[in-house]
């Protein structure tokens, strides 16, 4: 599912875009200004931005500028202005694209589609890494030209750990994003499930690596 990070101060807006972007089945998440925007892509990993310009205590520039720092997520900035000098400055900063108020819905839910499959190398298409192949669109992972079958939840870690390979994915995040925000159950949950895919695909386990007190790990051996 995709991730999508609204940013707006105003109210009425960034509650019709959430509208759309959860029809659209995103995962969506919400933030008032460039501050609270900042502190939440420190915490969370989101696949686009949505974020208007002029807002209070950190405007959409220097909230862009300060996410680009730490973390290359593709970003849409909103703007009333439509001026030239504003869409040369966001593209200097790294922005990805820029749709100026009033704007089309359906337009700005295409407009992230698009940037969501064109700056995610993985959105889709394939994975391969030795005998373990996955077809991310149909859902199918073979293991040495076999076919294996794997729970929904096994195929969401699987794609979810082989599209942040090499990087340190904490149980907290696995958590969020295969089971959601509102999930109580324990990390046992976790566990047994990654025991499972281990098992499913055999000696290609060896890829995902258990770092203690932290989470899991997709890397080559």
């Amino acid at each position: 599912m995709v991730k999508v990070l609204v940013v707006d101060d105003e109210v009425k807006i960034r509650e019709m875009i959430c509208k759309y972007a959860k029809y659209e089945g995103f995962d969506v998440s919400e933030a008032s200004d460039g501050l609270e925007a900042v502190a939440k892509c420190m915490d969370n990993d989101y696949d686009v931005i949505v974020m208007d310009i002029m807002m209070p205590n950190l405007d959409g520039f220097s909230a862009s500028k300060e996410i680009k720092k730490e973390k290359d997520i593709p970003i849409i900035l909103l703007s009333a202005l439509g001026e030239e000098y504003d869409k040369v400055h966001g593209f200097d900063i790294g922005v990805d694209d820029y749709v100026v108020k009033p704007f089309s819905s359906k337009e700005l839910m295409m407009r992230i589609h698009a940037l969501y499959k064109r700056t995610n190398k993985n959105a889709g298409g394939f994975f391969t890494i030795e005998g373990l192949h996955i077809d991310y669109d149909a859902r199918v992972v073979l293991v040495n030209n076999e076919k294996v079958q794997l729970s929904p939840k096994e195929f969401e870690l699987l794609s979810y750990l082989t599209k942040n390979i090499g990087r340190a994915i904490t149980r907290e995040q696995l958590l969020q994003n295969i089971w959601g925000y509102d999930f109580f159950g324990d990390d046992r949950t976790l566990d047994t499930h990654i025991k499972l895919l281990r098992k499913n695909i055999k000696e290609y386990s060896k890829f995902i690596t258990t770092l203690r007190g932290v989470g899991y790990r997709f890397e080559k051996a």
